[in-house]
Parts: C-alpha cells; sequence; structure tokens
C-alpha cells in the first residue's frame, strides 16, 4: 500500500491541515482517514470497507472510481491542462454548455461556469442584480434568502444564507439589503411526512409581507434550496415554490434555485425544477456535475436573462466577473464524461425507480428511542432525534461515529442525520445503510 494512503496518525503530520466544517482537535485526536475509493466504498487508512452513504459530500453521484472520468482526464491533460476564457475559448467548454442546456428546465440554456457551489451562489446573486441594471431598474439590489437556508460560504451566499453558526463568527461583514423568508421546517404539522409535507404553503405567501415591507422596486431576487440538505433535509410543502414562483412573477423579482445538492438526478429528474415542475430564472449547480472528480460548478440562466446582457458596443465587455479557472479544461473534461455516465446508465432518473424503497426504508426507523422526526424524497433522507439537554449535536455525532464504526458513512447535522447515497446503489445496499443506523440509533441514549 502507497505510505502515503497510511500516515502515521499519532505524529504532528495532521496538524498543517486546518480542516473546513470539523472539530479539528476532536478529529485530530481519532482520525477517520479514506484512502481508497471505489463503487458505493471507501477503503480506510486502516483498510476498512466503509459504504457510501452520502454520495462524498452529496456529490458521486455515479459512484466511485469511474474509469471513465479518469481516462477522460487524462486525455485532456496530455492534450491541453489549461485555457483561458477571459477573451479567448477552448472547444470543449462550448460542447459541455450545449450538453448541459439540452438536459436543462426549458430557457435555461446559457450556461456560466464556477469552480463551486459557493461560486455558483455569488455568481448568480450577482448576475440577478446587474440584470435588472442592464434592464434599467438598478434600484433592485436588495436580495431576499431563507432562514436555515444554506448557500455556500462566500459573503454573498452566507448573507442569503440562514444557517446561524455560518454567520455569527462573521458581524457586520453580510452584504446590506438582505432580507429572509421563514423556512418550512415544522416537525409539529409536519413530522414524519412520506414526501413532500402538506402543511406550509401558506410560508410562501411571507414574501408578499417582505415585497410590502420594502416595496418591490427594490428587490432583486429571491433564492432557496428546493431541497435544503445542510440544516438537515428541509423539504418544501406541497405548492410552496409554485407559489413562489406565482409572487416573483408579480413582481419582476428574479427566482433562484440553489440546486447544488439536487442537481444531477438526486430527486428522480435531472433538476429538482423539473421535478416540482416549477421554472426558476437562474439555477446554481456544482457537487453532481464532474461527479466529485473535479471542482467545477455551473450557473444555468434564463435565455432572457443573457440577453439584457448583450446590448451595446459588441466590443464591449457586458459582465464584468468571472474565474481563472472558469470552464478549466480538464473539469469540462470530467463533466462531459459524467454526463456520458448519466445518460448511458440512466442515472439522472433512477431515483425515481428506487424512490419507493427508499422511503419504506428510511421510515421503517420510527418509533426507535429519541427519533422525533424522518423526512424523505428522491433518494435524500434524514431522521432527526431528540437533542440531548444542554448538549445539542451530541447525540446525532455519536450515532454517526457508531455508522462509521461499522462501516457506513453518514452526514451528520446538528441531531439529525442525512443520507443520500450514490444514485448507482443497489436495494440491499440501501437496507444494510438504514439497519446500520437503527442499530446506532438503539444503542445511543
Amino acid at each position: 500500500m502507497n505510505a502515503r494512503l497510511t500516515p502515521d496518525v499519532t505524529n504532528p503530520e495532521l496538524d498543517a491541515f486546518w480542516m473546513p466544517f470539523t472539530a479539528n482537535r476532536q478529529f485530530k485526536a481519532n482520525p477517520r482517514l479514506l484512502a481508497r475509493a471505489k463503487g458505493m466504498y471507501y477503503t480506510t487508512a486502516d483498510g476498512r470497507e466503509v459504504l457510501d452513504g452520502v454520495a462524498g459530500l452529496w456529490c458521486v453521484n455515479a459512484g466511485h472510481g469511474r474509469p471513465e472520468i479518469t481516462e477522460a482526464v487524462t486525455r485532456q491533460l496530455e492534450t491541453m491542462e489549461f485555457a483561458p476564457t477571459f477573451q479567448m475559448g477552448h472547444p470543449i467548454a462550448f460542447e459541455l454548455a450545449n450538453r448541459l442546456a439540452k438536459i436543462a428546465p426549458p430557457g435555461l440554456d446559457r450556461i456560466f461556469f464556477t469552480n463551486s457551489g459557493s461560486e455558483s451562489v455569488d455568481t448568480a446573486l450577482k448576475i440577478a442584480v446587474a440584470y435588472h441594471r442592464a434592464r434599467g431598474a438598478g434600484q433592485r439590489t436588495r436580495l431576499i434568502g431563507r432562514e436555515k437556508g444554506y448557500h455556500g460560504v462566500g459573503f454573498g451566499g452566507m448573507s442569503v444564507g440562514g444557517m446561524v453558526n455560518n454567520r455569527k463568527t462573521f458581524g457586520s461583514s453580510m452584504l446590506p439589503g438582505v432580507d429572509h423568508l421563514p423556512h418550512t421546517l415544522d416537525v409539529e404539522h409536519n413530522a414524519y411526512s412520506r414526501g413532500l409535507p402538506q402543511w406550509g404553503m401558506h410560508l410562501a405567501n411571507e414574501l408578499e409581507r417582505l415585497v410590502a415591507l420594502h416595496d418591490a422596486s427594490t428587490i432583486a431576487a429571491v433564492i432557496v434550496e428546493p431541497i435544503s440538505g445542510s440544516a438537515g433535509v428541509v423539504l418544501p410543502p406541497a405548492g410552496y415554490l409554485k407559489r413562489l414562483r406565482e409572487i416573483c412573477d408579480k413582481h419582476e423579482i428574479l427566482l433562484i434555485f440553489d440546486e447544488v445538492i439536487t442537481g444531477f438526478g438526486r430527486i428522480g429528474k435531472p433538476f429538482a425544477a423539473q421535478a416540482f415542475d416549477v421554472t426558476p430564472d437562474l439555477i446554481t449547480t456544482a457537487k453532481g456535475l464532474t461527479n466529485g472528480a473535479i471542482p467545477m460548478g455551473a450557473v444555468f440562466s434564463q435565455r432572457k436573462i443573457y440577453d439584457a446582457f448583450m446590448q451595446g458596443p459588441e466590443n464591449s465587455i457586458e459582465l464584468f466577473h468571472g474565474y481563472t479557472y472558469s470552464a478549466h479544461p480538464v473539469s469540462c473534461a470530467a463533466a462531459l464524461a459524467t454526463q456520458d455516465i448519466y445518460a448511458k446508465e440512466g442515472l439522472l432518473t433512477r431515483a425515481a425507480t428506487l424512490s419507493a424503497q427508499w422511503e419504506n426504508a428510511v421510515h421503517s426507523l420510527r418509533g426507535l428511542p429519541h427519533v422525533i422526526d424522518i423526512r424523505n424524497y428522491g433518494l435524500i433522507g434524514a431522521v432527526e432525534m431528540e437533542p440531548r439537554a444542554g448538549k445539542p449535536g451530541a447525540r446525532g455525532f455519536e450515532v454517526f461515529l457508531k455508522c462509521f464504526e461499522r462501516g457506513v458513512m453518514m452526514r451528520q447535522t446538528g441531531d439529525t442525520i442525512a443520507m443520500a447515497p450514490p444514485l448507482v446503489i443497489e436495494p440491499k445496499q440501501i437496507d444494510r445503510m438504514v439497519e446500520t443506523l437503527g442499530t446506532a440509533i438503539r444503542e445511543t441514549g
């Protein structure tokens, strides 16, 4: 085995890496090191096989170690490792944009490439504000997010996001002119809903209250996740997203769907916009775009938005925004190979064929000690547990650890365990995931 995959975890070599979204001291005292991956499984540095219950980090939709992606990346590295896209271009960037436009909801066929979900969100917010300026409504600069929303870690995404721990440390550095809708998680009314909860559509009407407070003429866009992942799988009540669309249309406000998690087949359609039959003006994506192989994101824009910028002298830059690695050729190669896999294996719709078994499996955990809610849609699931008195998140972390020790990797958010396996998961692996989680819950006080 390569020595680099099995570092001496007792030495100070672990100290140099400042780990993201991690309790660094806790982790480095008892590290969980993943060394290899293939198919549905990771292998730890000490040789244990671990079933991947969260698609890496909601991104490895086609399973690990796909040779098609490796070969495509290798070919591209040998051909051309980098080319700029500022006043230059390269063929596969345009090829990828056209491929993505074909699977997008109607009209969202102008693609701006980024390197992550965070960058996609900040890009979409900037496009929204600049769009209104381009059409002569430059006073529309206000942005509306939602409580419990997660839109990455850029200052724009944090500002419209609504997760307290992601915001409080950075105080007044948030963007001005941002407001928030209430979240849609209500265990009292919707506990143990199968699929979309039936109570809560009226919460979309809170947008009308914000319009009355700020005046529609000041609001550029509303951004929501169709399904929130980082907040512990928060589902939209039936009819909620359509009502948001109606209100945005009424007041000429852009609607942005953050589909970094739901994009590329997670809930049974290429995008949640199609699954819920609601077409936004902008869609942010990343994660599943390249199967997690290389960082990349994309913003899907309605053509009317793009066209609003295509005015003035032809030699003028229309949007002063972009990244050195926008449409990086190696990332494009990985994304094209990923899209080939999705198409060949029907992965963009496979979640729909497994959703009934998935739903029944996760809801079989109802009645276990401390379980207060179970939520599911497509191939996303969450089990929420009652927090220990004075120790929020402690029970969830213990369950997460017990699952990992038994060979299944889950995602912990507070006292909620979230699941979103690769779309190639087989029925027996679903059963193993849920059985392991059930055992861990029973053994946790």
